[in-house]
């Protein structure tokens, strides 16, 4: 099989290959390139393997470019790379491989393209296309990748259980790309992640964390996520999400099982937003229901302020799981925390200071509160679904209708707590502290609009009830 077509639309691999003839080597194009080459999808990083020295290939890979490139060198793992467009080409030399059982990190000495391909970690990066000019563009297939490409199948190319025993991060690897690409997990490998799970303990909290926002970011996290779940990883790497799971039943009445409604919340959300963030709001809205769950014959189960204990879990599943600590995790903070209130506002009348209220608390989070609440509308009865949706289109037509008349969003009073001091002259305190609620208060509720005349009329007003006077007319 030849790939020298797909190559040719490329221009950098005809710089390479006259590159390769000039510096004597042997080069190869592997990995995911090839991968994504062969199942059309789009890629910019391209792995390339030297038999014989990467960096050297390297070099002269980029004095031959127009203008001349950097090259980035990594002399401790024997790798450079070079940015070329929007393209990122790394070389490497061809080596073999063998680990110490207490780490992830091999013994390295060089090897053949035989001995590369037998330390990756699936049959269907394994591939390698030839840059040479004897055979340009010829396929090396040494462990069946392209069938098991057409059978949408991960598979490992050498002994599973040595595989991730060696490397565990190729574990979360397999979740990652069976959830990418829609593939199904060989039953051998699975059984291998299964028997091999506990080694998920000496990879880094980084290296993990890279590897589950992927599966978050893929079109159906749900898969990857159940992979990581039924393989006995979750269990370890997530143990807060994992609690959702089951159904308890008293009296005859049992609950959903969150962590599966977690899932499907999650993969609505991915169908209507690619934010990150957005997704790990979906994962930790219920986070907090097995804390809060209790049970009462006449209501039956209740998980009352799971809301805001979630809200007050989130920064610390953001540090232990090693997730930024800023502005982030307080996005995703405030949509737990909010999450019900839409939600509420459907099974009421809803008024303008209901509105204003959560579009008060919500501010520039408001769009996508509104995304996690109506993706969290799931039931098997398609009429309740149906009506719920009905329903939270009036709230949602209603907050248009709102903002676009008090422009409420991310609203400040006109009147701060320094003209307060100024105005009475009063010390930082208590009583600065009423009067600003106050008039907030009153704009929020609609007794005053947020204007400069009002607020100041209705500030008189108020701190004459407490018994203040104005200093400065």
């Amino acid at each position: 099989m030849n790939f020298a077509d797909q190559l040719n639309q490329f221009p950098v691999f005809d710089i390479l290959k006259k590159c390769i003839e000039n510096t004597n080597v042997e080069a190869y194009v592997v990995g995911g390139f090839v991968r994504d080459t062969i199942l059309q999808r789009p890629c910019k990083d391209i792995d390339i393997v030297c038999v014989g020295s990467g960096i050297d290939l390297a070099q002269n890979f980029a004095d031959a470019l127009v203008p001349k490139a950097d090259v980035t060198i990594f002399k401790n793992f024997g790798t450079a790379m070079v940015r070329y467009y929007d393209m990122e080409i790394e070389f490497v030399g061809a080596r073999k491989e063998s680990y110490n059982r207490n780490s992830r990190k091999p013994m390295v000495e060089n090897g053949t393209l035989e001995d590369d391909q037998n330390r990756r970690d699936f049959t269907i990066n394994a591939l390698a296309i030839s840059l040479n000019n004897t055979n340009f563009g010829f396929l090396v297939d040494s462990f069946d990748g392209i069938h098991h490409i057409e059978k949408k199948l991960l598979k490992t190319p050498l002994d599973a259980n040595i595989t991730f025993s060696d490397d565990p991060l190729r574990m979360m690897r397999a979740c990652r790309f069976a959830s990418q690409l829609n593939f199904d997990i060989d039953a051998d490998t699975f059984e291998a992640i299964k028997q091999n799970k506990e080694r998920i303990e000496i990879v880094s909290q980084e290296r993990i964390i890279v590897e589950l926002n992927k599966i978050i970011l893929s079109a159906k996290p749900s898969y990857g996520f159940k992979m990581l779940y039924y393989s006995g990883l979750l269990q370890l790497i997530f143990p807060e999400l994992v609690a959702l799971q089951g159904v308890e039943t008293q009296d005859g009445r049992g609950h959903k099982d969150n962590f599966f409604h977690t899932l499907q919340v999650l993969d609505n959300v991915a169908e209507m937003s690619p934010d990150l963030w957005l997704r790990w709001a979906a994962i930790l809205h219920d986070i907090a229901k097995p804390a809060t769950k209790k049970y009462f014959p006449k209501q039956g189960w209740t998980f009352h302020g799971h809301e805001e204990k979630g809200a007050r879990m989130t920064p610390n599943i953001f540090r232990k799981m090693k997730l930024p600590m800023g502005e982030n995790m307080v996005f995703v903070q405030k949509l737990v925390r909010l999450h019900l209130r839409p939600i509420a506002l459907v099974k009421e009348q809803v008024t303008d200071s209901a509105i204003r209220r959560l579009l008060f608390d919500a501010g520039n989070a408001i769009e996508s509160l509104m995304i996690l609440c109506r993706c969290d509308i799931t039931s098997k009865n398609n009429d309740k679904v149906k009506k719920y949706i009905q329903n939270f289109e009036r709230v949602e037509q209603k907050l248009i209708e709102v903002e676009a008349k008090d422009q409420l969003r991310n609203f400040q009073p006109v009147i701060d707590g320094q003209q307060i001091m100024d105005i009475f002259n009063l010390p930082p305190g208590k009583a600065v502290g009423e009067i600003k609620t106050a008039i907030r208060e009153a704009i929020l509720e609609g007794e005053i609009t947020n204007s400069y005349e009002e607020s100041y009329q209705y500030m008189i007003k108020i701190a004459q009830e407490m018994g203040l006077n104005p200093v400065n007319k």
